[in-house]
């Protein structure tokens, strides 16, 4: 009886284990689904940097370059965009006197074959603010973007050190949280392996903050942006009324573009 109880534990033990283990790959694959996401041909406008990581993944960027004494975006898209899903967003902050360098995360784009992950997506930022580094732009020229998704990278790299300004538009609290919000019902912690925790990092936030969230926005809550408003000291919260999660821009792209311009050449 006692081996064959032992021999029952043994295998739900196993079981759990490898559902565990399944649930977080579908976790990450729903995440990151880089290669479901179309590409499209670079516009001849934008200088194509071709970068390595530190742990010898490829790194791809847009840029559109600064003048002498401008201000660099360094930008991070949304998870069901690429690089060049961005390039009216870089094009309209170039017009109002910014260098834009829109940065790739692996598994996206050209850089498909390498695999996404949190920490993967922190190294390919790393890879491209040390680019700019390099050439003397260092962190008090550097403003950083981030969407969706892009909020956790830029919101990790404002932790770090790596730029002056920080924006954030429809960011989450946590990817666990926002799991937990859709299905309350799942072991949101052992499921979801890539958390982009920026709730918990925002007291080591040290940068001038702008929030912008639409109050209608079906894929991440109106409140995540304002909880991180009232956690990162002096975020300002801009409110779009009755945006959603992808369509901010196209209600009041002149608006918001000017917001961040104004937000992110502030001294």
């Amino acid at each position: 009886m006692l081996r064959r109880l032992g021999f029952l534990v043994s295998l739900a033990s196993v079981g759990l284990t490898l559902l565990l283990v399944a649930g977080r790959e579908v976790s990450r694959a729903f995440l990151f689904p880089g290669r479901d996401v179309p590409t499209t041909a670079t516009p001849a406008d934008f200088v194509v940097r071709s970068l390595v990581a530190r742990d010898g993944a490829a790194v791809r960027a847009l840029e559109l370059t600064a003048g002498p004494a401008e201000r660099t975006m360094v930008d991070f898209h949304n998870n069901r965009e690429t690089a060049e899903s961005r390039v009216a967003f870089a094009r309209a902050l170039h017009a109002r006197g910014f260098g834009v360098l829109l940065v790739e995360y692996r598994g996206y784009g050209a850089s498909r074959a390498e695999p996404s992950t949190e920490q993967g997506l922190y190294l390919d930022a790393e890879a491209a603010l040390d680019m700019l580094a390099a050439r003397g732009v260092g962190p008090d020229r550097v403003v950083l973007s981030g969407t969706s998704l892009g909020t956790g990278v830029a919101a990790e790299m404002a932790r770090r050190g790596r730029g002056s300004r920080l924006v954030l538009v429809s960011p989450f609290t946590s990817i666990p949280d926002l799991v937990s919000h859709t299905a309350p019902f799942l072991p949101t912690r052992a499921l979801v392996p890539d958390r982009f925790d920026t709730l918990t990092k925002a007291a080591t936030i040290l940068v001038p903050t702008l929030i912008i969230h639409g109050d209608s926005d079906e894929i991440v809550p109106f409140f995540m942006g304002e909880r991180l408003s009232r956690a990162i000291r002096g975020a300002r919260l801009v409110r779009v009324k009755g945006g959603h999660h992808g369509d901010l821009f196209a209600q009041q792209g002149d608006y918001l573009l000017s917001e961040i311009a104004q937000w992110g050449n502030q001294s």
